[in-house]
């Protein structure tokens, strides 16, 4: 087999780079098609405040449908307690579970008033028809 991940992965923005100092849902992404998935979050500068990740699923679009996702369908662990002292920083977790949507939730857990940057990317695999570039 061939080294290409580019055909083989599909990487989706769910949150453009933005200052965030306030609880930040985002939309639904559709899996259709894939296997897998991994959130990728990155973060730069915190100025304040304390924040965590989750990835919730769901079988459909409708916002109150989404729930957390439970930990055997995750691979890692999703990041909390980002500060000003671990900023600067991606964390990445891995999705394995069979809900055909999942979203992702940035939560302040201790308030800030400016917050930090941050970005979430979700990077869709195991397409179950490549080439998907």
């Amino acid at each position: 087999m061939a080294k290409d991940v580019y055909n083989n992965i599909s990487v989706v923005q769910a949150l453009a780079p933005i200052a965030v100092a306030a609880d930040s849902t985002g939309s639904a992404i559709d899996l259709a098609g894939y296997d897998s998935a991994m959130i990728v979050w990155g973060v730069g500068v915190v100025t304040d405040g304390t924040y965590a990740i989750e990835v919730q699923e769901s079988d459909t679009t409708t916002a109150g449908d989404f729930a957390a996702v439970a930990a055997a369908d995750l691979i890692g662990t999703e990041k909390t307690g980002v500060t000003t002292t671990n900023d600067n920083a991606v964390y990445v977790v891995g999705y394995k579970g069979s809900k055909r949507y999942i979203r992702y939730v940035i939560t302040e857990t201790s308030a800030g008033s400016t917050g930090g940057i941050m970005e979430v990317l979700v990077i869709k695999g195991c397409a179950a028809h490549p080439p998907v570039n």
